[in-house]
């Protein structure tokens, strides 16, 4: 069984208007483009520019002037769209809702949670988290936009949107359904004509890949995906002291809330107490106030039952004696009716008493706007974690821990909170992986995760430096997600001064390649923002003119050197490949195959000024610095004289050569130079360093005003590009 807690609607805020982006074609995995190693770089730095797809409108318009039906051509009926791990014994037939029944309809009477009736798919969390939808009006036109009609301009095309990982997407379906003896298989209505539960749930599988990518999952997964907002999760006996005001902040700011009641037997699920509570059943928490009661101020909650009915009978029960002591203004702003409607007030000792979860959804800016409510101030990174290069996993492993995205966080502004002595500022962090859910038909599962928190030192303010491994190895976090689980999203709140953090995401092992998006709300203001150092490099060195007195190994290579260049002393990379081969052959404690032709052609392309293809042997001598000195980086961290290191310890290699780069760039080093075991030999250690010299050189001899901006004609982009 899923979660039984599903978050609910308390008050709102106005309906907004935030652009949204159309899903009507497939465009994951899609072919076109600049393709490899470009389309990398793009992907990592910027959002790719897509070819517009149709918007709803479009096709429906294009629909009604053809006189025909919309066929999905991106879900079409037919088992792809159903299953891909099992084949249903029995076939399905795919039917539109005019073949189903007479007169349908789109929405009858307003939708509602008697509209949900679950069919054969255990996606109960998400039809939970629908009927919790259905409570708030505003909201629920946001996700299924109401302009839609059997009857009026009818085209068989429907759209929905919901929130995707920081957009609004809509996405477009045909409402050709799965039937069994002209029965709906899946979601259904109480009322047989009606369609707009079964379409809803079409568009979500849709969304997903298949119907079965539904299966199973967390109420509050689909909340979030009605709503942008992030979840927080409270066992209640473990629930901070100030949670009621943690509550009445979450109220105030149109967040969506909800309780349930826990049971750890199964037959006794849903089932009512004396008391009038339902054992693992989910409320909605629809207001937080206080009273005065013979002259003690006391906390009430108000609780939804969704069933619109069965109610708490104990005191501040609808017909209880203690409201014969509050006066009719009162009753009148608190909403007191006795009637038998699901909703009741109930005393907040009574309530902690009792209930055993709390789930707390709260509200983006971007979703609604604001409606005379308070709003949290967010912001939203998203990144990634790819494997040899930046999935450090946890603290358990301080070699890669370090590599992982970090996120500078600075809190600016102290709560407004006059009963807090200290200067204090609340937050909440949330991490949500992306896609694992569409991506469980190719093998995928949600992967463990949590994050840590870790205050910068004061010298490091305003930097943007990636913390290094000694950083971790002497510093413990300030704060950090109570466990590493795995669910689609961990959130959870924090109090600390103001000051500069950094947070830093991971999955729990290292090597574990994904997408995620980091939230931070705040209650007042504040920054986040990747921590990516600046790209530079240390001058090259100019090659030095002077004569150098010659020792025993400078002869040997001269005349090492003579002998493969003959008379004009200027060898092309086939000839250097010889000679540096020779040279390193005599280094026993360096364990390698040698250079690969390719590495030679570059490094000649790194030495040759004049465009001839060949150097001599004073640029051979200043090149042959730069390979020991390379040399020497490889062996500190080739401890284990394997003649190869990993892609981890390249960060730290390329920084030690005097290379400062950010996280695409040693993303990119790692797709060119590591093999599948994420190991980098020698070979391609010098080739890498070759081609970063080379291309910072060229970038230098361009930038003649040096603002760190270059204009290239396509002659020059393809002759440095092609040759270096």
């Amino acid at each position: 069984m899923p979660s039984t807690i599903t978050a609910a609607v308390a008050q709102q805020t106005a309906a907004g208007s935030v652009p949204s982006t159309t899903i009507s074609t497939t465009t994951e995995g899609a072919g076109g483009g600049t393709g490899g190693i470009y389309s990398a770089i793009i992907s990592r730095n910027q959002p790719i520019i897509r070819v517009k797809e149709k918007t709803y409108e479009e096709l429906h318009k294009k629909c009604l002037e053809k006189n025909i039906l919309y066929e999905d051509p991106d879900f079409p009926p037919n088992e792809s769209s159903l299953f891909y791990s099992q084949k249903i014994p029995i076939k399905f037939e795919w039917k539109r809702p005019r073949e189903i029944c007479e007169n349908p309809r789109f929405i009858i009477g307003g939708a509602n949670r008697t509209d949900i009736c679950q069919g054969e798919l255990g996606d109960c969390w998400f039809l939970a988290a629908i009927a919790c939808l259905t409570l708030n009006k505003k909201l629920l036109c946001r996700v299924i936009p109401h302009d839609q009609s059997f009857i009026q301009n009818y085209a068989g095309i429907f759209h929905f949107q919901f929130w995707r990982y920081g957009d609004w997407v809509d996405v477009v379906i045909d409402d050709c359904l799965p039937t069994y003896n002209n029965q709906l298989v899946f979601t259904k209505s109480s009322q047989r004509n009606e369609f707009w539960s079964a379409l809803l749930e079409k568009a979500y599988a849709k969304l997903h890949g298949s119907y079965e990518a539904l299966k199973g999952g967390n109420t509050t997964e689909a909340m979030e995906d009605f709503t942008g907002g992030v979840t927080e999760f409270y066992e209640i006996k473990d629930a901070p002291k100030d949670i009621y005001k943690i509550m009445k902040h979450a109220i105030d700011r149109g967040s969506l809330m909800a309780s349930s009641i826990d049971t750890i037997v199964p037959m006794q699920y849903e089932t009512r107490m004396s008391c009038g509570l339902v054992k693992g059943h989910a409320y909605s928490v629809t207001a937080v106030e206080e009273t005065t009661f013979k002259g003690e101020k006391i906390r009430l909650v108000r609780l939804r039952n969704p069933w619109g009915q069965v109610e708490w009978n104990g005191p501040w029960s609808d017909k209880s004696e203690e409201w014969n002591f509050i006066n009719e203004a009162e009753k009148i702003r608190l909403q007191h009716k006795i009637v038998e409607d699901g909703e009741f007030w109930i005393s907040f000792e009574d309530f902690m008493r009792h209930f055993t979860k709390l789930e707390i959804c709260n509200l983006t800016p971007d979703t609604l706007e604001a409606d005379k409510l308070q709003t949290w101030t967010v912001s939203v990174n998203e990144g990634r974690w790819v494997r040899g290069c930046s999935a450090g996993g946890c603290r358990n492993y301080p070699d890669t821990f370090w590599t992982n995205p970090q996120y500078r966080l600075k809190l600016l502004e102290e709560d407004d909170d006059p009963e807090d002595e200290e200067v204090i500022c609340s937050f909440l962090v949330a991490l949500m992986q992306k896609n694992r859910r569409k991506e469980r038909k190719l093998g995928a599962n949600l992967y463990t995760i949590g994050f840590a928190i870790y205050e910068v030192p004061k010298e490091m303010h305003g930097t943007k430096h990636h913390l290094q491994k000694d950083f971790f190895l002497y510093n413990a976090s300030k704060a950090r997600s109570k466990t590493y689980i795995n669910m689609r999203e961990i959130s959870e709140r924090f109090r600390l001064p103001p000051s500069e953090y950094v947070v830093i995401p991971s999955t729990y092992e290292p090597h574990q390649e994904g997408e995620f998006i980091l939230r931070v709300f705040s209650e007042k203001r504040s920054l986040s923002e990747e921590v990516e150092n600046m790209i530079e490099a240390e001058r090259p060195s100019r090659l030095s003119a002077k004569t150098r007195e010659e020792g025993e190994q400078e002869k040997q290579f001269r005349n090492i050197f003579r002998q493969i260049a003959g008379d004009d002393m200027e060898i092309n990379a086939e000839e250097l490949r010889n000679v540096l081969n020779n040279v390193v052959k005599k280094h026993k404690d360096l364990k390698t195959e040698g250079f690969e032709l390719e590495s030679c052609r570059s490094m000649i392309a790194l030495m040759d000024t004049d465009g001839s293809g060949k150097i001599n042997f004073d640029e051979f001598r200043h090149l042959w610095d730069k390979i020991k000195s390379w040399q020497k980086i490889f062996k500190r961290y080739d401890t284990d004289h394997s003649g190869t290191i990993n892609s981890y310890e390249m960060r730290n290699a390329v920084n030690d050569a005097g290379f400062r780069l950010n996280n695409q760039l040693y993303d990119i080093i790692t797709m060119r130079y590591a093999d599948k075991n994420m190991n980098i030999d020698f070979d391609s250690f010098i080739c890498c360093f070759v081609r970063l010299d080379a291309m910072f050189r060229a970038f230098h001899a361009f930038d003649k005003d040096g603002d760190g901006i270059i204009k290239l004609n396509v002659l020059e982009w393809l002759q440095l590009t092609m040759y270096a």
